[in-house]
């Protein structure tokens, strides 16, 4: 019996540890092959035509966004005012009647003076990945630039590259936000899963009728 549990224990020390190598390589692969299109919001990005630039959903409360949001938020405004993209995608969660990301975040790009006829909502980007396929799947969107804070972009890049989106990231840190530990710790184990996903390519959560990202973004209100 001793040796059985001897044998169990060696065979589940050899399994974790090959999890934490692979967990470590798949991280380490994604941050290295994505670092040549991470730019800092200041400096000129690859010249070429992009369909649109996607800001991913960081959070909102009491109808304004998260400081990170908030961010991400005038960062991809400044982009467009520049001429880089002739439309934004706000790609969030609005699964819920009272939690409804999207409509602040083009409530938002409005009072900045950006068209309304130029911000498209996804109301289903639930996550990395369903904002990233759906772009792609539901909106037609073939090369983008996409927003978020540095930490994040290797991770919605790398889906982007797997899943067919021609993009590049531009980073919005502006200001140290609150839980950094806690969201390096949960983006490494994001990585890992995502990696997976885009091997097995799931489909979103929800699909529906195309919404070409080309047309009028106002296609998208449902207010």
């Amino acid at each position: 019996m001793k040796k059985i549990i001897t044998v169990t224990a060696i065979v589940l020390a050899v399994l974790a540890c090959a999890c934490a190598v692979s967990v470590v390589g798949i991280n380490i692969y994604i941050n290295t092959s994505t670092q040549a299109t991470i730019y800092a919001p200041d400096t000129e990005i690859e010249d070429k035509e992009y369909d649109c630039i996607i800001v991913l959903g960081a959070g909102v409360k009491d109808g304004k966004p998260s400081d990170m949001l908030k961010d991400r938020l005038l960062t991809a405004i400044k982009l467009y005012e520049d001429g880089v993209a002739p439309k934004l995608l706000m790609s969030g969660d609005h699964g819920q009647a009272d939690y409804d990301e999207v409509n602040v975040m083009k409530s938002f790009a409005i009072e900045q003076g950006v068209p309304s006829e130029d911000i498209f909502m996804d109301h289903a980007g639930f996550s990395t990945y369903e904002s990233i396929c759906r772009a792609k799947e539901i909106f037609e969107v073939d090369t983008a630039v996409i927003v978020s804070q540095e930490y994040h972009l290797p991770r919605a890049l790398h889906i982007a590259r797997q899943l067919g989106v021609d993009a590049v990231g531009v980073y919005a840190d502006t200001r140290e936000y609150t839980g950094e530990l806690y969201r390096g710790v949960r983006e490494i184990l994001a990585r890992y899963k995502d990696f997976f996903k885009c091997v097995f390519t799931p489909e979103p959560t929800h699909s529906e009728d195309k919404i070409p990202i080309s047309g009028n973004g106002d296609v998208t209100n449902d207010k």
